[in-house]
């Protein structure tokens, strides 16, 4: 069984990853922003309560992130592992998803932060912004964010660590390196 969450900054490769892990491991992908998208859908309560944020163009408060995390972990293809993707973002989320795993019976088994320098992410991102046609990242939106994650969710670092949790992973090289790098890792 394998519960686990992948951390790394924009850029670093964590969407790719996770479908290659998910996939070596049965386990589903769980990404905040489709899982509440997916939530709103199927007109959940907690997905529409979440709509009235987003439709306002407010962040959607922990409490609703989490509770509609939690109808999602407890779905039937999340009994044998599940790995959270984009979540938690903050110190505050991370201690709210601990104590929902507590109440569940459940702990994670794994922290796998993807460490990328500063640089390389800057021209994986430009990159990725060319090829999709992103006129809105460009160098400083792209440092903003990278800014952002430093302030905000950088300190989970230090707070899974702590708790014996994180394994660093080098993000750099070939997307078939960067993997069996994360599949040792898991062993």
């Amino acid at each position: 069984m394998k519960r686990l969450i992948f951390m790394g900054p924009p850029g670093a490769g964590k969407g790719t990853q996770a479908k290659i892990i998910c996939d070596d491991l049965k386990i589903p992908q769980i990404s905040t922003g489709e899982i509440l998208r997916a939530s709103i859908q199927a007109g959940k309560e907690l997905g529409l309560k979440a709509k009235k944020y987003m439709d306002a163009g407010d962040l959607v408060p922990d409490e609703v992130v989490i509770g509609i995390i939690r109808e999602r972990i407890v779905e039937p293809d999340c009994k044998n592992g599940f790995l959270l993707d984009g979540f938690p973002r903050t110190i505050e989320q991370a201690k709210a998803l601990d104590e929902m795993l507590k109440e569940l019976n459940r702990n994670l088994d794994v922290v796998l932060n993807l460490s990328v320098p500063e640089d390389e992410l800057l021209k994986r991102l430009l990159e990725r912004a060319k090829i999709e046609g992103r006129s809105d990242d460009n160098e400083e939106t792209i440092k903003n964010r990278l800014n952002n994650y430093n302030q905000k969710t950088f300190p989970l670092i230090q707070y899974y660590r702590e708790k014996g949790l994180l394994k660093e992973i080098n993000g750099v090289g070939s997307i078939e390196q960067i993997a069996a790098l994360i599949r040792e890792g898991l062993k």
